[in-house]
């Protein structure tokens, strides 16, 4: 069969796919504010005297919030259950298309995302007259320094340095489990409804899986997915195969089934043949970075060394 090559293919695919989850490849900044002007800064501004209005546009931002015990004027609009704290609160809608009036109306001091939804959002908020700072939750390192800088930014410190603590605490307990086990290569699918990528290892599941000591078999790329390509995936012969589903996981999940019981080349995995397939919970596995990452670690080994 003839091989096809390889493209990098940036999250914006995944926007099309899913109707909504997108990203950027650019360099990755700890926070990027974006204003009405369209420029960006990595400095963090110090808040003003006055009480902090602040819009969080993400679940897993929101969670971070909670935890650093910070009231908030507006949250995302999900299925998924928010912290009890932000009953009430006003929703501004679907995370990949926040409802501008809405947030504007709030008059926020902070509007907060994530850097994997910049790409499309950041003209939005600049149309809109919005200033929005983009958390970067796609690695723990970048997410523990974006929690350190808004701590920093609105008098959490303590708070902030607890949760960071902790996440490192869990990183050496892991680096002491694995120590000395033979690295078992990994490939990560990412599937959203209709199609799948490969997650590289600059992918938040990628960080999950160095980490927890396995081996991408996908190194060396800058961005954080890649198109699939079943016969390069075959011949880097993984010993373990991840599969995380996102956008409609159900539905994701009996995709994955169907492809891999169609698809013959499948069968000629060594991940297959030994049943080293794993399907992840988005709970545990979303495309950024969330609260639970110990608890995902923890699963990440077990399914790494069983």
């Amino acid at each position: 069969m003839r091989m096809i090559r390889w493209f990098n293919v940036s999250v914006v695919a995944i926007a099309i796919l899913a109707s909504g989850c997108s990203g950027n490849d650019a360099a990755r900044n700890l926070t990027t504010d974006t204003g009405s002007g369209g420029t960006a800064t990595q400095t963090s501004v110090p808040m003003e005297s006055k009480s902090p209005r602040i819009v969080s546009t993400t679940v897993a931002v929101t969670q971070f919030m909670d935890a650093l015990d910070l009231d908030l004027v507006g949250v995302p609009t999900s299925v998924k259950t928010l912290p009890k704290r932000y009953d009430g609160v006003t929703k501004v809608g679907n995370p990949m298309t926040p409802n501008m009036e809405i947030v504007k109306s709030l008059e926020p001091t902070d509007v907060l995302s994530v850097t994997t939804l910049e790409y499309d959002l950041a003209p939005v908020f600049k149309n809109a007259n919005l200033t929005a700072r983009f958390l970067d939750f796609t690695s723990l390192e970048h997410m523990n320094k974006a929690i350190l800088d808004i701590g920093s930014r609105f008098g959490k410190e303590k708070q902030a340095a607890a949760l960071v603590n902790g996440n490192n605490a869990k990183v050496e307990q892991i680096q002491k489990q694995i120590a000395g086990k033979k690295q078992p290569k990994v490939l990560i699918l990412l599937g959203v409804p209709g199609s799948y990528l490969v997650a590289t290892e600059n992918s938040y599941i990628g960080d999950l899986v160095r980490l927890a000591g396995g081996k991408n078999i996908v190194e060396g790329e800058k961005v954080e997915y890649l198109a699939s390509n079943t016969e390069y995936l075959q011949k880097s012969n993984p010993d373990v195969i991840l599969r995380a589903a996102h956008g409609m996981p159900e539905e994701v999940v009996k995709m994955f089934e169907k492809e891999f019981k169609k698809n013959d080349i499948w069968k000629h995995f060594s991940a297959v043949q030994s049943d080293r397939v794993y399907d992840l919970p988005e709970d545990l596995f979303p495309t950024t970075g969330n609260l639970a990452v110990g608890e995902a670690l923890d699963a990440t080994v077990k399914m790494l060394f069983p």
